[in-house]
């Protein structure tokens, strides 16, 4: 069983840690374009979020439908579950490319960005959401994937995508200009957009890995939608958005309140704005073997139950917790260590960087608490148990970190660090909900036959 965990898991790590690896380079090449390019590139970033993580929870909803049907061994189930996700994907990307394009003018403002970069982070948000649809296709069919077992097709377009993004960052970021290489130098071709040239190159490579991977589904051996009806099919579509309306609503209250949450830091200034900025991007390396193991235990989870077997299901947590639990010791270390060092790739302000580490310092000693909330999240998105996590998110969300950051910021003046002590709260609250949750059984229908 561990070498299958291992198995599904380690190529969505390595996708995340690759998105990740990127991520640092767009946000180490715009940092040197100064503060302000930080700060616009950052201002809109939740809202990458909000849109994001709502796509995501549809995807969970065919994600448990399907690991299901694999687990029962019916095929024909999983294909036609595939070929509703194509048509929702089509649908979703349409709307949100219109919602975005409709709405992109406005939304520096309503994040309180600095009056100073709100056509700059209009334009890059506007260039970035363009190819929603690609972009669609990328989160919807790549979780259907995994739930199939294929992890390392995602994987392979991930890495290609974010190759072409990094090529294209350095292409169209900056001006022409003298590069030496060794003992080489020579004249390199840029075209000095700037933030601009950031977005542009994230949006052809989102639109390269969406493209890329509809073909690999298509083309799948075991859930190609071909000969599949794509008109809607409310025996399958109810049960999906049954699982996927809760964790969609889970998905949008929070990231709504990360919305809420990094507009109050975006009121505390530039420098607030731009450690808050970086220190998000490091942090998120460091939670990528929560979430590549939680993407395993939703597709062991959902098999385990629909083949009936509650023996595996057990021996699933059994294994899974105290694995999840080493690793994210591990990594809460690592940032704890290596904080300042960190921050140093992206900022040269001495303030952003002595801000910055001070606060990934904090949230790192609460990291394995958070992965145990990960994993058992992930055991109930298998399962197709959405409800409870919804409730339990939106509770640590609202009532602790937003209104707590609101207080501290807002009424009393506190600064960024009030804030990260507000969002660990909010950690340490899921991890007390989720704990409860698995002693009482409740991540386990299989406990209730």
């Amino acid at each position: 069983m561990l070498l299958t965990i291992i198995a599904l898991a380690w190529p969505t790590m390595l996708e995340q840690l690759m998105q990740t690896a990127v991520q640092y380079i767009d946000t180490a090449m715009v940092g040197s374009l100064g503060t302000q390019a930080t700060a616009a590139v950052g201002s809109t970033g939740t809202v990458n979020w909000l849109i994001g993580s709502t796509i995501s929870a549809v995807g969970v909803g065919f994600l448990s439908y399907i690991s299901k049907a694999q687990g029962a061994n019916d095929q024909a189930a999983a294909r036609r579950a595939v070929s509703q996700s194509v048509l929702i994907t089509f649908i979703l990307g349409i709307f949100f490319t219109i919602v975005t394009a409709s709405l992109s003018g406005m939304i520096p403002v309503w994040m309180q960005a600095d009056k100073s970069i709100w056509k700059m982070a209009s334009e890059y948000f506007l260039i970035l959401y363009l190819p929603m649809l690609p972009r669609t296709a990328s989160i919807i069919f790549g979780t259907v994937l995994r739930s199939a077992g294929d992890t390392r097709s995602p994987m392979k377009i991930g890495l290609l995508v974010n190759l072409i993004n990094v090529i294209l960052n350095f292409l169209l970021i900056y001006p022409v200009r003298e590069v030496s290489l060794f003992s080489l130098r020579f004249t390199m071709w840029g075209a000095g957009l700037g933030v601009i040239g950031a977005a542009i190159a994230s949006a052809i490579a989102f639109t390269v890995g969406g493209i890329l991977i509809t073909y690999v589904l298509w083309k799948h051996p075991l859930v190609s939608p071909r000969g599949q009806r794509f008109t809607p099919d409310m025996q399958i579509l109810r049960p999906c958005m049954k699982v996927a309306l809760p964790n969609m609503l889970q998905r949008f209250g929070t990231s709504l309140g990360y919305v809420a949450f990094a507009a109050m830091i975006n009121s505390l200034g530039e420098t607030a704005t731009a450690a808050h900025t970086i220190a998000n991007t490091v942090e998120s390396a460091f939670y990528i073997p929560g979430y590549g193991m939680q993407t395993a235990a939703a597709t062991l989870a959902g098999n385990a139950y629909g083949a009936n077997d509650n023996k595996r299901m057990k021996s699933l947590s059994a294994m899974f917790i105290p694995l999840e639990t080493v690793l994210m010791i591990g990594s809460g270390a690592c940032l704890f260590l290596a904080a300042p060092v960190l921050m140093k790739l992206f900022s040269t302000n001495d303030s952003v960087i002595s801000l910055g580490a001070f606060v990934l310092r904090m949230v790192a000693v609460s990291e394995p608490f958070y992965g145990f909330s990960i994993i058992i999240e992930g055991f109930m998105m298998g399962v197709g148990r959405t409800k409870a996590p919804f409730v339990y998110n939106i509770i640590g969300m609202w009532l602790v970190r937003i209104t707590g950051t609101f207080i501290c910021t807002q009424l009393s003046g506190f600064g960024l660090i009030s804030a990260w002590a507000c969002m660990i709260a909010h950690n340490l609250l899921l991890f007390v909900l989720f704990l409860i949750c698995y002693v009482r059984g409740v991540w386990n229908p299989l406990e209730e036959l």
